[in-house]
């Protein structure tokens, strides 16, 4: 088996959002009223935008717009608590250099996850990027991968997913690739 295809996940896989994530989130949710538990926040983390606003019981279509919102505003204010992985995107400009095509697949709001990438200036190691507003279903659903991987001209033979959830790894399985799980040990300043 030769690998052509590099996926990656997003958020746990490449960078490292919980704490910007969590800290955006209870700032604004606080001027709802609403008081964000880590304990909450966590429990809930990996959910799309909407299954996140109703498994914390905030379903008004209203107001969950205004706090993607005022969200996507903040956010950058805690860009300094993100954690690049550091061994990834090495690989992934080494794999790149030997003719290996490479993607980013996540279930992340575009804007959100591009000004990440450029934050980090690393948008360019991408010949692909599949965000949530491009794909109907979410992990575990394999639809994402399954796109990216046919979009870029390849098989799932010979991809491989780089992933950190159990649901993300349960789409990665489900796509037909190869995976590999990514722990926080390769997080760090």
């Amino acid at each position: 088996m030769q690998i052509k295809l590099i996926l990656s996940d997003f958020d746990g896989t490449l960078v490292d959002t919980r704490e910007a994530n969590f800290l955006a989130y209870r700032e604004v949710l606080e001027e709802f009223g609403y008081t964000l538990t880590t304990a909450k926040y966590y429990a809930a983390f990996g959910l799309r935008f909407e299954e996140f606003m109703s498994d914390i019981g905030i379903t008004d279509k209203d107001i969950t717009a205004l706090i993607k919102e005022k969200k996507a505003k903040t956010y950058p204010h805690y860009f300094n608590h993100l954690k690049l992985n550091q061994v990834l995107p090495g690989l992934i400009v080494k794999f790149r250099e030997t003719g290996g095509k490479s993607g980013l697949v996540s279930t992340a709001q575009r804007n959100n996850l591009m000004n990440v990438l450029n934050h980090f200036d690393i948008a360019g190691l991408f010949d692909i990027i599949v965000s949530g507003d491009e794909v109907s279903a979410a992990k575990p659903d394999p639809g994402a991968y399954l796109y990216a991987i046919n979009q870029m001209g390849c098989q799932s033979g010979d991809t491989l997913i780089f992933e950190d959830s159990e649901t993300g790894i349960e789409a990665a399985r489900l796509s037909g690739a190869s995976y590999i799980v990514i722990s926080h040990a390769f997080f760090y300043h």
